[in-house]
């Protein structure tokens, strides 16, 4: 078995390599001395099918650096046009659990917000809908579990913003566990309590649809999710 130079893959084939992202990990774009998730799926690709020269990789979505979860990238050029727009138009279906402070109620419901970003303080915030910079954000969620001062949550990404689930559920109070950004209290023991669960997409080229999943992290044990989840 070829090594995986530290890539958790979960799907490849010609086309696409999806990937369970770690945290503290960035898509793309890393310091000077540290690496990234394509740094890594290029040299896995290069190792492993002994090619010459620069590796193409599409860059069609990302993950935020702390959090963990499904991550597609694409192979061709064919298959990154294909999947941005899919990504553009909605076509694909996003699911995150979240570890959040609290126990948000109702234990189902919707969130729908403006929000655009504050250079200032480096990170988004929630604006009023007539601000002209502002964009809509909308995600749905269900409460998988709760214990003590902590709950579980199933969210369905309808939008795509940046930090999107991070600042809508501290905006109500529900910080994800870990995200000192946001207003967590309480700490998580790599990253922060955000994994993206499930990616749905129609295959660029089979035009058939496909569901990725990533198991809980192990930096989810030690918080007794695993076990909530499992009950």
């Amino acid at each position: 078995m070829p090594p995986s130079f530290g890539l958790d893959v979960i799907f490849e084939d010609n086309h696409l390599l999806v990937v369970c992202k770690a945290a503290g990990l960035v898509t793309q774009g890393a310091a000077p001395g540290q690496t990234s998730v394509v740094d890594l799926a290029r040299t896995y690709l290069k190792h492993k099918y002994r090619k010459p020269g620069n590796v193409y990789l599409g860059i069609v979505s990302r993950l935020d650096a702390p959090a963990t979860g499904v991550l597609v990238l694409a192979r061709t050029s064919k298959a990154a046009g294909r999947l941005a727009e899919q990504f553009r138009n909605g076509r694909v279906t996003k699911t995150y659990w979240a570890a959040v402070q609290g126990h948000p109620r109702p234990v189902c419901g919707e969130c729908v917000d403006w929000i655009k970003k504050d250079d200032r303080r480096h990170r988004m915030v929630v604006t009023e809908p007539s601000d002209p910079s502002a964009r809509q954000a909308r995600l749905m969620y269900r409460t998988l579990a709760e214990r003590q001062d902590m709950a579980v949550l199933e969210i369905d990404l309808q939008t795509g913003r940046k930090h999107q689930i991070r600042l809508q559920l501290a905006h109500r109070g529900h910080p994800i566990l870990g995200d000192t950004k946001y207003g967590a209290t309480r700490g998580f023991p790599a990253g922060i309590g955000l994994h993206a669960r499930r990616l749905v997409i129609e295959h660029p080229v089979r035009r058939q649809q496909i569901t990725m999943e990533a198991p809980c992290p192990a930096s989810w044990q030690p918080m007794g999710i695993q076990e909530l989840l499992q009950a």
